[in-house]
């Protein structure tokens, strides 16, 4: 069944001009090394990095690549997707300085977190809890803003609100007029936490106040998930977070629900090359624990997700873990004559020949 509002027609896939998918951050889970992966899958138009927290002084360089690599390759990720850095934080000269140190080293954009709900976060004045300040909010944007060069856009995220909605408009004005030329929010408050629903219908009211785009955010798991935010929110562009983690094949499923799925054997793909990803920067000690932590997710959108997981649920040393992923031929990435990334999917052992041709799979 089909749903419209005034706006681009939607059914079981969208298909609009103006539509854009953007990957959340996501403190803890999504790094990026599962940026990487992910956006090799497909679909995504831009990223955003966990956020970069800044309390009273101007970081290192170091501090910024480590966090976001990418900005060591013009601000995208290997499969060239742009990363847009983001900020934390209450001192709007300290984030001002920061911004301005992240644009000289290149970063595509700033991004300024409201939004973060975590206890920690909150009670040293950074996330969510500045929803009570809109005044604060603004300052914080128009600082940035004055610091950034013209040509690199500043957008900001925010929930609903700290405790309640009552400020949402005053937050999202305050965004608006500070300078920032995008708003994702996440439709819950930060008292709702992660639990459903969440309340896309809030949404409206926001973009119908402010002048520059808002995306919606929170709780789409699926294409219908999509199309009916889209429809209560009014939005036309969707940032996804856990939706898109548990089934990274989403974001292309929404543009084009009869394409090309990415099904277990593409997946096992992903995971090896997850794996590798994280052995350049994780201490051996924790990279069980973050294949476990995207096997957790993936259970959602994948029955054998769930056998991985029982699998490796008590393995935790990686001499272990990479017997376990070599007994199941995880299928390793690999470039063709012609640069081009491909992932056989039918054996690992054995990369196709050039004359498979669409046998294996390609991810550009």
């Amino acid at each position: 069944m089909s749903t419209s509002f005034a706006g681009p027609a939607l059914g079981r896939g969208i298909v609009a001009d103006r539509m854009k998918l953007l990957l959340a951050p996501m403190e803890g889970l999504l790094d990026h090394s599962l940026r990487d992966v992910i956006t090799r899958a497909g679909g995504v138009d831009r990223c955003v990095s966990e956020f970069i927290r800044v309390t009273d002084r101007c970081l290192p360089d170091r501090v910024f690549t480590r966090v976001m690599p990418e900005l060591l390759n013009g601000s995208r990720t290997a499969a060239g997707t742009p990363v847009r850095a983001q900020l934390l934080g209450s001192d709007p000269m300290c984030l001002a300085d920061n911004a301005a140190a992240l644009a000289a080293l290149g970063a595509e954009g700033i991004d300024l977190n409201f939004g973060c709900p975590a206890p920690t976060v909150n009670r040293h004045r950074g996330g969510a809890v500045l929803l009570d300040e809109p005044e604060l909010v603004h300052m914080i944007v128009a600082a940035v803003r004055r610091a950034v060069p013209a040509d690199r856009p500043v957008s900001a995220k925010m929930r609903l609100g700290h405790r309640d909605d009552s400020r949402m408009l005053d937050n999202a004005l305050a965004i608006a007029d500070g300078g920032a030329c995008e708003l994702v929010v996440h439709a819950r408050t930060k008292l709702d936490g992660y639990r459903p629903p969440a309340h896309w219908d809030r949404i409206a009211p926001i973009r119908e106040a402010v002048a520059i785009p808002v995306i919606a955010n929170g709780e789409i798991w699926t294409v219908d998930d999509a199309a009916r935010c889209r429809a209560a929110s009014g939005c036309d562009m969707l940032m996804l977070g856990r939706g898109l983690v548990a089934d990274p094949g989403l974001a292309r499923a929404i543009r084009d629900p009869h394409g090309l799925r990415t099904d277990w054997p593409m997946l096992w793909s992903l995971l090896g090359q997850y794996w590798q990803r994280i052995a350049d920067h994780v201490t051996p000690r924790h990279r069980a624990g973050r294949l476990k932590q995207w096997l957790n997710l993936l259970r959602r959108r994948y029955p054998e997700a769930q056998t991985a997981f029982d699998a490796i649920r008590r393995i935790n040393d990686v001499a272990s873990v990479e017997a376990w992923l070599a007994a199941r031929a995880v299928r390793l990435p690999y470039r063709d004559r012609h640069g081009v990334l491909r992932f056989d999917i039918h054996c690992a052992r054995n990369p196709p020949k050039e004359e498979d041709g669409d046998d294996a799979l390609v991810f550009p």
